[in-house]
């Protein structure tokens, strides 16, 4: 069994033949998706998917690239999504975007929102699941200096091996996407093999960054068995073995028990 630790299932170029997606990712195994939010209203779609269908969970959060829509009322309406599902398994996607934003206001405006996420998951008991592009020390020490209580995932982790430890001492999931099959992917490739085995989760980002032989196209939600298979090879383990302990981890830092009883 797999569980998408992150994916947009909400995004329109999924939304349209979505059926027929959760149809053959179910043929491949994977069994459960975290449908992540980047705005208000991606994020109350993805509740409404998770409403809808059994293996949908979803994930609620204005992003740090969404900065300029922000502000005390959208934020509002998005914890009130809180009341209408108890199949919300985490805050997210939420976090630091350094690669297009270079001004200092912008990146403290971003600093900002994000301990405003870390409170609201605080507030309900739930993870973060974690978005950091050329950002990694400023999203490291805002974790530390504002604990989350439930801890969370870091979304395609771009950074070191070292400072993935360090995340990890913190009590942070890894996530491995697509990218980690890309050609280029060395340090990617470093991390998974050098951190424990319970620290790992799996993610397509769909329909965002396709794993190899689907690099360029369109990510479909099967396309995480490719991922898969390519870091169970990388770690010289048996797929189902992987796969196994994988979904524990998953279904660990999500809580996902709690929600199906």
């Amino acid at each position: 069994m797999i569980f998408d630790t992150h994916i947009h299932l909400n995004e329109p170029r999924l939304l349209e033949n979505l059926d027929l997606y959760l149809k053959e990712a179910k043929e491949n195994g994977i069994n459960k998706f975290l449908c992540v939010g980047w705005d208000y209203e991606s994020s109350k779609k993805a509740v409404e998917l998770a409403n809808k269908y059994e293996e949908i969970f979803a994930s609620i959060a204005i992003m740090p690239t969404e900065h300029k829509s922000f502000n005390d009322e959208i934020f509002s309406k998005l914890e009130y999504l809180l009341k209408f599902s108890n199949k919300i398994l985490a805050i997210g996607e939420t976090g630091l975007d350094y690669y297009w934003e270079k001004e200092e206001e912008i990146k403290i405006k971003q600093k900002d929102m994000f301990i405003k996420h870390i409170d609201l998951a605080n507030k309900y008991n739930l993870p973060l699941t974690i978005h950091c592009r050329d950002a990694i020390q400023d999203t490291f020490d805002i974790l530390k200096k504002h604990p989350v209580k439930e801890k969370g995932v870091m979304h395609c982790y771009s950074g070191s091996l070292e400072m993935a430890k360090e995340f990890i001492k913190l009590g942070y999931k890894i996530a491995f996407g697509g990218v980690l099959t890309f050609k280029n992917s060395i340090v990617t490739k470093q991390v998974l093999t050098s951190i424990p085995l319970n620290s790992i989760v799996l993610e397509t980002d769909a329909p965002y960054l396709a794993p190899m032989p689907y690099r360029g196209k369109l990510n479909e939600p099967k396309f995480i068995k490719n991922t898969s298979i390519f870091a169970s090879n990388l770690l010289n383990m048996d797929i189902d073995v992987f796969e196994e302990e994988v979904y524990k981890n998953s279904i660990n830092i999500f809580h996902v028990e709690t929600y199906e009883n």
